[in-house]
């Protein structure tokens, strides 16, 4: 299937290390994203973009969400700029509820770590829906690949 992430990069280098729980959120979310993922890029105009599978290194640069795009065979796909305006809000709720997840964790029962992992997925759902919203008209992402997305903009957002 061409219509794929076959490569994924997070360029962190200007931002402060993550912790071990984001470092592993981050792990799991580029295993799980590498493992099933749809994502292409749309006809702009009279403008085709090249096919996939593509090579994606997100980033943030000057306060801005960045998405670079290559081929498999290292040809510029594309490149786009999201504003993290949109995501700011969802993203602190994000880590507000991981935290307290990782919390419960070691302490509560487990009918207590269900209720706040129903309360994560919630969010995180929100969060791929913002970045497909976001997305539209420059590239085509389900909301499963949308969610792990969502994911690594968080631990770019822990840096940032």
């Amino acid at each position: 299937m061409t219509d794929r992430i076959s490569h994924i990069e997070i360029d962190d280098s200007s931002l402060a290390a993550p912790t071990p729980e984001i470092e592993q959120e981050r792990k799991v979310a580029v295993f799980d994203l590498l493992e099933e993922n749809s994502f292409a890029l749309p006809t702009r105009g009279d403008v085709v973009p090249p096919t996939g599978p593509y090579r994606l290194t997100l980033a943030i640069r000057e306060r801005r969400l960045v998405f670079d795009i290559m081929t498999d065979a290292s040809d510029k796909a594309g490149e786009f700029h999201l504003s993290l305006g949109p995501f700011r809000q969802v993203v602190k709720d994000y880590f507000m509820i991981c935290e307290s997840y990782f919390d419960a964790v070691k302490t509560l029962p487990p009918s207590q770590i269900e209720t706040i992992d129903m309360a994560r997925r919630g969010i995180h759902d929100e969060g791929g829906r913002i970045l497909q919203e976001r997305l539209e008209g420059k590239a085509i992402v389900d909301i499963a690949t949308a969610r792990r997305l969502f994911t690594l903009i968080c631990v770019l957002h822990f840096g940032a």
